[in-house]
């Protein structure tokens, strides 16, 4: 009688049980008890179940189950979602898309074209410098009277995800030939002057000359404030530029806050690509004023500066070895 407790385990001969107390197979026999409804997440054949959802993970064959894939049409909304949000980061925060309206800068850029705005730099503190192609927005009203065009849904898209220009912003694009501390003037029909160096200037459209003899703005002597740069168009005799707006609250000026980014590269159409690089004759030595010469010089300075406490430092350290 005291054989009936040993090996009472279902479906086993009790063989690897023989020889073992009495006393010790009942609790063995109680552990198995529990084969389902006690939340303990095991089934009677030995499948794991997921005590929150009841759904089994593996088959009874101990075999992981295979996960259903989401379908493509579920995914595809997410992935529109996310395009349009790394789309319209890259237009508030890197770069942006920009179509010429006019023929004010040919033939550097024509109408029609799309340029790529750099906006990433501008937030690392980086402002206009001489030679740049920038945009930027009407500072006082130097679009008044242009027409507005009216876009169509498709357009409208485009320009929130910045592949096309908004038409609700009043932007120009120009290039910078004056910063902050700059005399920049005009007399007769040229050359453009910039502290007092002549500008040897091969972007200027053919057949236009660099200064325009009229009593309009064409003939000046400007000083640029400082958080201000002076712009003109490659079209010299087609551009409503700093000289033609003189009269306004910044007599000409565009606060470089006001300057979106600088305009990088052709990108549309494809026949038309091409970079938009500072030209040489903006690497003039004399056309460092002496503001811009002591910006240059201050990072030597700050650099020895922070040298000769390290090389003193060092000096104490070694000092006391050389001693010994």
């Amino acid at each position: 009688m005291g054989d009936v407790a040993v090996g009472a385990r279902s479906g086993h001969d009790g063989e690897e049980d023989r020889g073992r107390p009495v006393g010790a197979a009942a609790p063995a026999a109680n552990d198995a008890a529990p084969a389902s409804g006690n939340g303990s997440g095991t089934t009677e054949d030995g499948a794991v179940k997921d005590e929150r959802s009841g759904t089994e993970d593996q088959g009874a064959g101990g075999t992981p189950a295979a996960k259903k894939q989401r379908s493509f049409w579920k995914e595809l909304p997410i992935l529109i979602g996310i395009a349009l949000v790394l789309a319209l980061l890259i237009k508030t925060f890197l770069v942006q898309a920009f179509s010429i309206p006019s023929a004010s800068m040919q033939n550097t850029l024509t109408e029609g074209d799309r340029v790529l705005v750099d906006k990433l730099t501008p937030w690392f503190g980086s402002e206009p410098d001489r030679g740049e192609v920038v945009v930027f927005h009407d500072p006082d009203q130097w679009l008044a009277g242009e027409p507005t065009p009216e876009p169509n849904a498709v357009q409208v898209f485009l320009s929130w995800i910045g592949l096309m220009p908004s038409a609700d912003e009043k932007d120009l694009i120009k290039r910078v030939i004056g910063v902050g501390g700059d005399t920049v003037e005009c007399k007769g029909t040229g050359p453009l002057k910039v502290n007092g160096m002549a500008l040897n200037e091969p972007y200027v459209y053919p057949g236009n000359t660099p200064c325009s003899v009229d009593d309009q703005g064409g003939q000046f002597k400007v000083k640029v404030p400082e958080g201000y740069v002076w712009v003109m168009g490659d079209h010299r005799q087609n551009s409503r530029d700093s000289r033609y707006n003189q009269s306004d609250k910044n007599r000409g000026m565009v606060p470089v806050k006001e300057v979106i980014g600088r305009a990088v590269v052709v990108a549309w159409p494809i026949n038309h690509w091409d970079t938009l690089p500072v030209p040489d004759t903006f690497d003039q030595d004399g056309l460092k004023n002496q503001s811009a010469a002591a910006l240059s010089v201050a990072p030597q300075g700050l650099a020895l500066a922070g040298v000769v406490p390290v090389a003193l430092w060092r000096r104490r350290r070694i000092a006391p070895a050389e001693t010994r």
